[in-house]
């Protein structure tokens, strides 16, 4: 009885994915398969080739089912084994390794899948580039009251005479992340390396020789693992840990930085994503602590949902500091992004709260910026 459950089980596990395609948009179609020699990142490459030849993927909801599947069955055949003896066991090992490689691809060709490589066959091994954050540029960027005189409860990290900064100034983020380590445990866990540099360059002011206000600079390790739950209708992908420094650069009085301890929780379903961040920040020693109450305004943890579809990307993020009276700061983010292009689109943000920066982390205002952005992000 247990054998012709576990046979029919296996059977449909590994013949769920063929049964449907993807209901997804089609890439742009090279005029042959050599004019995909021509790109060097090993993901844009195979996507053009896929494009070329007409492949089209396995739809993320297949993919979906049969690992359930394939995870009952796994479940099925282990107390198959154990009412079993040993010689008796041996003719299931080769499904049970097939059954995992089903399993492996839960969620495949989602939207944390496209970015974080979590399903079994979507790894393209190690030191490939990947979007990490959103890559723009915003040559319009307003703040409604700028920061003159940058402030901190560390005495030896507070300004004494403002600065003539200009509301209107010019910002640029770079970012990406790569893969130093795959499959650490069978075919999940990942380490990951991120680096993200955004500035704020005051371009538009000749009467202070138009300088870079503020860069803030953010490497960091994250070890990453795929996840197959559902939650309230939603696909719990992944589950990461981040090891992540986040500094200015500058010299007091303007010295900036934290270290922190972030976990990292991805969902989603068709067009959605969300990420839930909570973290702890490192202590530092007090004299030589440049922003002691940082926590309390860029706060302990934030949440970005984001929609994709059709190159429209729209994000937003909300964090906080999680206390109440006057601990109780927080901030907003809404980031859109509608195609241009087929690799540019434009790009608005608005941010309204604390923290729009290390140097501003615990000044308040609103800023509008206007541009252009090369990558999605979630």
């Amino acid at each position: 009885m247990h054998r012709n459950l576990l046979r029919d089980a296996i059977s449909f596990s590994l013949l769920s994915l063929p049964l449907a395609v993807a209901a997804q948009e089609a890439l742009p179609t090279p005029a042959s398969p050599e004019a995909c020699l021509a790109l060097d990142s090993d993901a844009l490459r195979l996507a053009c080739y896929d494009a070329a030849l007409g492949r089209v993927a396995n739809d993320t909801k297949t993919a979906d089912l049969a690992a359930s599947v394939a995870s009952q069955a796994i479940k099925a055949e282990k107390q198959a084994m154990s009412e079993t003896r040993e010689e008796q066991r041996r003719p299931e090992l080769f499904a049970h390794d097939e059954l995992r490689a089903v399993a492996a691809n839960a969620g495949k060709g989602s939207l944390l899948d496209s970015r974080w490589e979590l399903a079994k066959d979507s790894k393209l091994g190690t030191f490939q580039l990947r979007a990490y954050k959103p890559v723009y540029l915003l040559p319009a960027y307003w703040s409604s009251k700028p920061n003159q005189m940058p402030q901190s409860p560390n005495p030896r990290n507070s300004v004494d005479v403002p600065e003539d900064l200009g509301s209107t100034e010019l910002k640029f983020q770079l970012s990406f992340k790569t893969k130093l380590a795959e499959n650490l445990f069978g075919s999940n866990g990942d380490i990951w390396a991120g680096y993200t540099q955004s500035s704020r360059w005051q371009a538009y002011n000749s009467e202070l020789s138009r300088p870079f206000r503020e860069t803030n600079y953010e490497p960091e390790l994250m070890l990453a693992f795929r996840n197959g739950y559902s939650l309230f209708g939603w696909n719990g992908r992944m589950t990461a840990i981040h090891l992540n420094h986040q500094s200015n650069g500058r010299s007091d009085p303007l010295s900036r930085s934290w270290n922190r301890v972030i976990l990292n929780v991805g969902l989603d379903r068709d067009n959605w994503a969300i990420m839930l961040r909570p973290w702890y920040r490192v202590p530092e020693s007090g004299g030589d602590d440049n922003n002691p109450d940082i926590a309390d305004y860029m706060g302990r943890g934030d949440v970005t949902v984001t929609w994709n579809k059709d190159g429209h990307a729209l994000a937003l993020m909300a964090r906080h500091s999680l206390r109440g009276g006057d601990r109780s700061h927080g901030a907003l983010q809404l980031d859109y992004g509608f195609p241009l292009s087929k690799l540019l689109r434009g790009h608005v943000q608005v941010f309204d709260g604390y923290g729009e920066s290390m140097i501003d982390y615990n000044h308040k205002a609103t800023y509008v910026g206007v541009g252009v952005s090369l990558l999605d992000w979630f």
